[in-house]
C-alpha cells in the first residue's frame, strides 16, 4: 500500500481539515455577499443623482456663506470686534460649484482592475491561514493520538514518512486552492459586471493577477509547511497555534510597542506583515516621518525604504529551512516512545 496514498486519503478524512476548509471558504463567501451589497452599477441614474447631490451641497454652502456674511456685517455695525470675522465681510464667499465635483457623490462601485489586487491579498491571508491550521493538525493530532508511534513501527524511516505526510499535505491544499483561485476570479468578474465595470482589463493585466494569485497559493504551501513543522517540534497541534497566537498577538504587539519607543526607523520593517503584503504586492514602501531628506530644489522629502517581494522570499525560505529543518532533525535524534 502508498504511503503517500494513505496519508493523502487520511487528511481528505479528518473532520478538524474539512470544518476549518469549511470555514475558510464560508468567510470567503460572506466577503462576496458583502461586495455584492454595499457596490452597484454606475448608470445615467447615478450620475443623476450625484448631480443632484453636488448641487445641493453646493447650495448649502452658498445660504451658509450669505448668513455668515450678513452676521460680520452686523456684528461690524454693532462696533463688534475680534478675530471671528475676517476684515472685509466681502470675502465671505462660498466655494465655486466646480469644487464640488460629482464623482465624490457617486455610489461604490466594484472596478476589477483597481479592486481585484486588494481582494487577492485578502484571498491569499485566508488561504494562509487555513493552510497553516490544517497543516499544524495533520500531524499534531497524529504525534497527540500515538499514531505517528505506531506508524513508525511499520515504516521506521523516520524522515522518509514525515516528508511524505508534509508532500500528501501539500498535495491536498493544492488540489484545494488551484480551483478555489479560479472561482474566486470567476466570482470577482461576476460582481464587477453586476456591480461595477470590467474596463481596462486586458491581457497584461490578467497575467499580472493571475501571478499574484499564484504567489497566494505559494504563501499558503508555506504556511502549511510551517505550521506542520511547529507542530511536529512540539508534538501537538497547540504548539503550532499557540505559537502563531504568540506571534501574532504578543509578539507583533510587544515589538510594535518597543520599536516606537526605541524611535527605530522603519519599525515596519521589523514585523512579519509586511513582509506578506510585500510578497503580494511584489513591493511596499515603507516612510520614515521623522526623517527629513533635503532634495535639489530645497524641498524636504522623508526617507523611504522599500520591501520588495525578494526580501520576502528570502523569510519565507529561512522559515521553512529552520523550522522544517529543526522538526526533521528532532525526529531524527529524539526518542519517540
Amino acid at each position: 500500500m502508498s504511503l503517500f496514498r494513505t496519508e493523502l486519503r487520511r487528511l481528505t478524512k479528518r473532520r478538524f481539515a474539512r470544518w476549518t476548509t469549511v470555514g475558510g471558504l464560508l468567510v470567503l463567501g460572506l466577503i462576496v455577499v458583502g461586495l455584492l451589497m454595499s457596490n452597484e452599477k454606475i448608470g445615467p441614474e447615478q450620475w443623476a443623482e450625484a448631480r443632484r447631490a453636488a448641487d445641493q451641497q453646493y447650495q448649502e454652502q452658498v445660504r451658509w456663506a450669505d448668513q455668515e456674511r450678513a452676521n460680520c456685517e452686523r456684528a461690524k455695525a454693532a462696533g463688534e470686534t475680534g478675530d471671528d470675522y475676517p476684515a472685509d465681510c466681502a470675502e465671505i464667499v462660498p466655494p465655486s460649484r466646480e469644487v464640488y465635483q460629482e464623482e465624490w457623490y457617486l455610489p461604490s462601485t466594484f472596478v476589477f482592475k483597481t479592486n481585484v489586487p486588494d481582494m487577492l491579498v485578502t484571498f491569499a491571508a485566508i488561504l494562509g491561514m487555513v493552510g497553516y491550521v490544517v497543516g499544524a493538525s495533520f500531524i499534531g493530532a497524529e504525534w497527540n493520538s500515538g499514531g505517528m508511534m505506531n506508524l513508525l513501527l511499520w515504516r521506521p524511516k523516520r524522515l522518509t514518512v514525515l516528508l511524505t505526510k508534509l508532500g500528501a499535505l501539500l498535495t491536498g491544499l493544492l488540489a484545494l486552492a488551484v480551483p478555489a483561485t479560479a472561482v474566486w476570479f470567476g466570482l470577482l468578474w461576476l460582481i464587477a459586471n453586476w456591480r461595477g465595470t470590467t474596463e481596462g482589463v486586458t491581457s497584461g493585466v490578467w497575467q499580472s493577477f493571475l501571478l499574484t494569485g499564484l504567489r497566494g497559493i505559494v504563501l499558503m504551501l508555506v504556511a502549511a509547511t510551517v505550521g506542520f513543522a511547529l507542530a511536529s517540534l512540539g508534538r501537538h497541534t497547540a504548539m503550532a497555534l499557540g505559537g502563531a497566537v504568540a506571534v501574532m498577538v504578543v509578539g507583533q504587539t510587544g515589538l510594535t510597542i518597543m520599536l516606537e519607543l526605541a524611535q527605530v526607523r522603519f519599525a515596519d520593517a521589523w514585523l512579519w506583515p509586511t513582509y506578506l503584503y510585500a510578497w503580494m504586492a511584489k513591493s511596499t514602501t515603507l516612510t520614515d516621518w521623522r526623517s527629513c531628506d533635503a532634495s535639489y530644489t530645497g524641498e524636504c522629502q522623508p526617507a523611504t525604504m522599500d520591501i520588495t517581494m525578494q526580501h520576502s522570499s528570502i523569510l519565507f525560505t529561512v522559515a521553512v529551512v529552520v523550522f522544517l529543518g529543526g522538526a526533521l532533525w528532532t525526529l531524527r535524534r529524539r526518542d519517540i516512545a
